[in-house]
Parts: C-alpha cells; structure tokens; sequence
C-alpha cells in the first residue's frame, strides 16, 4: 500500500482493477457524448467551395465563398458564383435557406428560385452591413437571423 491506496494491480486487467483508478466521471460521460455526437457529414470549407448550388428551378452558380460571423463562429453566408448564368454577378445565400445538401454530389439545395437569385441584391466583396443584410432578406421575404437572436437573448434575462 503506497499513499494509503490499496494494491490495485492484482487485478487481470493491464490498468488495474477499475474502481480503484480515480476518474472524473464527469469528464468521462463528456467525452463519450462527443464522440457519440460525430457527424459524418462534417465538411470544412475548403471541401464545401465548389460546390454547385441548385435553386428550386435549376442550377445556378457555385460556392465561391463563405461569411462567418466572428464572434459566434456561424456561418451566415455563402457567397455564390453565378457567371455561368450571369457574367461576373456574386450573390449571398443564407444558411438558413437551404433544404438539403447532397454530399456524394457535391450539390447545396436552395428553397429559392432562379429568378429570384437573379434579381437578389449583388454582393460586393466590401464590408457587409446590416442595411444590406436587411435588404437581401427583404427580398426574399426571409426574416433576419439577427431578429431571432434578439428575441433568445431577451428572454435569457
């Protein structure tokens, strides 16, 4: 006995006998939750650029891009190429708006038209600001992002 502990290796197992090891259980349980939690269909954005995305209509561009807000680490944006349809023209989709992605395709799936892509406010590589923002989800009659985080950190007072 060394440090007042018992033997604990007499025990067939390599390590010891288990109860005897002192383990943060809770450190444990965290540990195997992430890993349980794996998503197999995580991508960074370097796998995800070129992507081609689909409007509800017909192909419209690809992945050009993304914009992440810094302070929470989201993505908000990705920034579509749209010059096989339309020479030059850039334009932001939400994460919000898409319906599915086909990974073993490369595709992103949009719930937006063609049509209304093309007529979208164009994105210029400047800073993005919220007129914008508001601007670009007044045209799709899509409501802000930021007007549910608004409404979350109201009610957490």
């Amino acid at each position: 006995m060394h440090y007042g502990w018992p033997q604990y290796w007499g025990d067939s197992a390599i390590w010891g006998y288990y109860p005897y090891l002192k383990r943060d259980q809770k450190k444990l349980k965290e540990s195997t939750q992430r890993k349980n939690a794996w998503n197999p269909h995580l991508r960074s954005t370097r796998e995800v650029t070129n992507y081609n995305i689909h409007a509800t209509d017909g192909e419209i561009g690809h992945v050009e891009d993304f914009i992440i807000d810094t302070e929470t680490w989201t993505i908000r944006y990705l920034i579509i190429d749209t010059h096989n349809l339309w020479p030059g023209e850039k334009v932001l989709i939400s994460t919000q708006w898409i319906e599915n992605v086909n990974w073993s395709e490369s595709k992103v799936f949009v719930n937006l038209s063609r049509a209304a892509i093309k007529l979208s406010p164009e994105y210029s590589e400047e800073f993005l600001t919220r007129e914008y923002e508001t601007a670009l989800h007044q045209h799709y009659k899509r409501a802000g992002y930021w007007l549910n985080e608004h409404t979350t950190k109201d009610d957490s007072h």
